[in-house]
């Protein structure tokens, strides 16, 4: 089961289509081209919430890089989702995935928050990223090829 998710397979991203801020559908497919930072999280996690200051950090020294900062939200309660991305104005690309969001069950992910990176052709490249309040994270971000 892990082997799909070894470094250099490909995400299911067809699979990941959710709904952004505004109700647009995204898709990861939509993303492709540009190395992907996901954060899998939640309203309700305090860890979660503890990394939204280093993420947004991590956005600010990467604005006009070639990566996309997704955080796919896993609440239920899709309101307390839209109030909190409006009041902590969360940036990046902001998703909302649900309880039941897909990329919970590919990736076995029983708690969160979780960061994945892919490359520019929406591969693998670690499926347990580190966190942005890891100074590892902007080593590791800074070192990919044609950042």
């Amino acid at each position: 089961m892990w082997a799909k998710f070894s470094k250099g397979t490909e995400v299911m991203s067809s699979d990941y289509k959710y709904q952004d801020i505004n109700g647009k559908m995204v898709s990861l497919d939509d993303l492709k081209g540009k190395y992907v930072y996901i954060d899998v999280w939640a309203t309700w996690c305090g860890p979660c919430k503890a990394e939204l200051p280093y993420l947004k950090e991590l956005e600010k020294k990467f604005e006009g890089k070639n990566i996309h900062f997704v955080s796919i939200s896993v609440d239920a309660n899709k309101a307390a989702w839209v109030k909190m991305v409006q009041a902590e104005q969360l940036g990046g690309i902001q998703l909302h995935g649900g309880s039941k969001a897909q990329i919970m069950k590919d990736y076995m992910i029983k708690g969160i928050p979780r960061f994945i990176l892919l490359d520019r052709e929406g591969k693998v490249i670690e499926k347990e990223m580190t966190r942005p309040s890891n100074p590892d994270t902007e080593k590791t971000l800074n070192a990919l090829e044609g950042i």
